[in-house]
């Protein structure tokens, strides 16, 4: 792996050093940082256009790979709900972060199986902090044809699972279930994106957030960003909604949201699934 961040602008570089210091104060038990995905190859994007009355807005993520010992400290929640606030409330740090977590016990067989996603990171990272104190196995190759299988079967078990949830959710309106069906919609969304990002990169992090899972699809292909516009402040409350619903529509009170809302966000999610099943077929048949 690379450590030289001189390709890019010198402010990313600044922001990069706050997200790394941040983590190493919040996550103790980090061995390695690792910048992977388009920063670190060098093909970030940050675009703004227009299209009819609708304002688009794309930025890349940093993506950054925290590598530790043991599993159980990957997995501390506590240590990493205090990374992603301190680096949201760090006004400095500009550029949306996506931190993914995981032991060198998770990643050296997936390596050693010639798991693409890690593969990558392992070709096309930056290392941003090492201990020294971990070693990655060296990355094992696999065949256009064998992804492409991988690629197809975790696409027929993602989307139809969506499609599933999406199902639960006209019941549920049918029923004016109002709490449950936003609830359901949410997870067909999820399960539509988890799709994408197992088609074209091989992993799905384990995150509700589908605002943060939104960023990861259009990086994939820039269409997904017309699924949920934003433009308006009725479109950005919808849009709330349905976010929160993973939590809020099971265990709050005071969650409420209208069958004209749930219409108007089921509409999106069928344009979602549209973009899904063709955009993922495209990649999939590129496999060869």
């Amino acid at each position: 792996m690379k450590k030289s961040l001189g390709h890019l602008p010198q402010h990313k570089q600044v922001e990069l050093k706050l997200v790394t210091g941040i983590i190493r104060k919040q996550f103790p038990s980090a061995h390695m940082i690792i910048l992977f995905g388009s920063y670190a190859r060098g093909e970030w994007v940050e675009d703004i256009y227009t299209e009819g009355h609708i304002t688009y807005e794309y930025i890349s993520d940093f993506d950054i790979l925290v590598l530790t010992r043991l599993k159980k400290t990957a997995l501390n929640q506590a240590n990493q709900s205090r990374v992603d606030n301190m680096i949201l409330q760090r006004k400095a740090i500009k550029t949306p972060v996506s931190v993914i977590y995981h032991s060198v016990g998770q990643v050296n067989p997936r390596l050693k199986e010639g798991h693409y996603f890690f593969s990558d990171i392992k070709k096309e990272g930056i290392i941003l902090f090492d201990t020294g104190k971990l070693k990655l196995e060296r990355r094992h190759k696999i065949s256009p044809a064998k992804r492409k299988q991988i690629a197809e079967e975790e696409y027929n078990m993602w989307f139809n699972s969506a499609k599933r949830f999406y199902g639960l959710y006209e019941t549920s309106l049918e029923k004016r279930w109002n709490k449950e069906a936003a609830f359901n919609l949410h997870q067909a969304v999820e399960r539509f994106y988890g799709a994408v990002m197992l088609v074209f990169t091989g992993y799905k992090p384990k995150r509700h957030n589908i605002e943060t899972l939104g960023r990861r699809v259009s990086g994939c292909d820039a269409a997904f960003l017309k699924v949920f516009p934003r433009a308006t402040k009725e479109q950005d409350k919808n849009f709330k909604l349905l976010k929160k619903a993973y939590i809020d529509a099971r265990y709050k009170k005071d969650y409420k949201i209208t069958r004209k809302q749930l219409e108007y966000l089921a509409k999106r999610v069928k344009l979602l699934q549209r973009l899904t099943k063709k955009i993922c077929k495209e990649k999939i048949e590129s496999f060869v």
